[in-house]
């Protein structure tokens, strides 16, 4: 049995030193660089997903605080809307609230548009 495992190990040292030998080795190099490109590419993929993250992350924080701000901006512009608060601004100016109705003009010519 000792003489039969001989050669099979001695095709399994062959098999080895015909895979390191120098020109099975410059015949790989091609596909060595593949791999490595690809690495790189991996890498590189990891790296700008984590910035596009970051990226909507900041801008979704800048959505929040505008529609925050414009909330805030529309209550107050709701507020300053009201007539009471219209009477306060514009008495400063000489203007007050109308207490009769206004006066409807006509043309007297007749002529109607």
């Amino acid at each position: 049995m000792q003489e039969q495992q001989n050669p099979k190990e001695r095709d399994h040292r062959i098999d080895w030193k015909r895979w390191l030998n120098y020109q099975s080795i410059v015949k790989q190099v091609p596909f060595f660089l593949f791999l490595a490109l690809l690495a790189v590419l991996y890498i590189y993929n990891g790296h700008y997903a984590n910035k596009t993250i970051r990226n909507i992350n900041r801008t979704e924080k800048e959505v929040k605080e505008l529609q925050y701000e414009y909330t805030a901006i529309k209550g107050e512009l709701i507020s300053r809307s009201k007539q009471s608060e219209l009477i306060k601004a514009v008495e400063p100016l000489g203007l007050k609230e109308l207490i009769e109705s206004p006066v409807v003009l006509s043309d007297s010519s007749g002529i109607k548009k």
